[in-house]
């Protein structure tokens, strides 16, 4: 008969747990496996766009807290993810439809603001971080 294949000898040898953690390890080294350009035009976005909504988030969105997390940019340097937080989190998805609306606007600003160090300026696309809210529930649901 001779012994089973290799494959079969880790499946058996990887549990679920010790899986499921080695399967987001490589998720997470894949994800975040940019280049050091990427991380600085990331970084250029993320600090002229929190300065954008600093400024001008009272015409966006009045008494609202609007901050810039984390900008993924595509290896080609054309499209920027924008996670915002905003506080208070009430009718979040009208204050983030509220900004896709403005994001021509947003880009022509941002346009301005870097066109010394860039060529093309990212395509912006806006994501609600929810991290934060995510983290009050997981203590909401320790504390229990």
């Amino acid at each position: 008969m001779g012994s089973p294949p290799f494959s079969a000898k880790l499946k058996n040898f990887l549990k679920p747990p010790i899986k499921y953690y080695l399967y987001s390890i490589y998720l997470i080294f894949i994800v975040t496996m940019e280049s050091t350009r990427q991380k600085k035009v990331a970084r250029l976005v993320q600090k002229e766009l929190g300065n954008y909504f600093q400024r001008g988030s009272s015409s966006l969105s009045p008494g609202r807290i609007i901050t810039v997390t984390v900008v993924r940019i595509s290896p080609d340097l054309s499209l920027a993810k924008v996670y915002l937080s905003i506080f208070p989190s009430d009718n979040i998805q009208e204050v983030l439809q509220t900004i896709l609306d403005n994001r021509k606007i947003i880009r022509h600003e941002l346009g301005k603001k870097i066109r010394h160090q860039l060529r093309v300026v990212p395509e912006l696309t806006f994501f609600v971080d929810d991290t934060l809210d995510y983290v009050d529930s997981i203590e909401e649901l320790l504390k229990k």
